[in-house]
């Protein structure tokens, strides 16, 4: 699903939001999580999952086109977590 997918739906399925309020609402969730995690904190929505940063170290790397050995710096990378019950809602058995 995409983020225009999304604004879609919440417009679908509350018909007194209009598309520009759906659009909006959908903008200032997304850029709040962004604003949180670029603040180093992390977010917890019960029944869906956490969303927080993972450190990574430097690391020597290597280039793939040249085969060369690079620097590969630190950095935080986001990670999701799955709730319980999300992780149960899509955990079906494979047909």
């Amino acid at each position: 699903m995409t983020r225009s997918d999304l604004i879609v739906k919440l417009a679908e399925r509350y018909p007194q939001l209009l598309g520009k309020d759906a659009e909006l609402a959908v903008k200032v969730i997304l850029d709040s999580m962004a604003t949180t995690l670029t603040s180093g904190d992390r977010i917890e929505i019960r029944g869906f999952g956490s969303f927080a940063l993972n450190y990574r170290p430097p690391r020597m790397g290597r280039n793939p086109k040249s085969g060369e050995k690079v620097q590969v710096p630190a950095k935080y990378v986001p990670h999701f977590k799955a709730g319980k019950e999300l992780r149960e809602r899509v955990d079906f058995p494979a047909v």
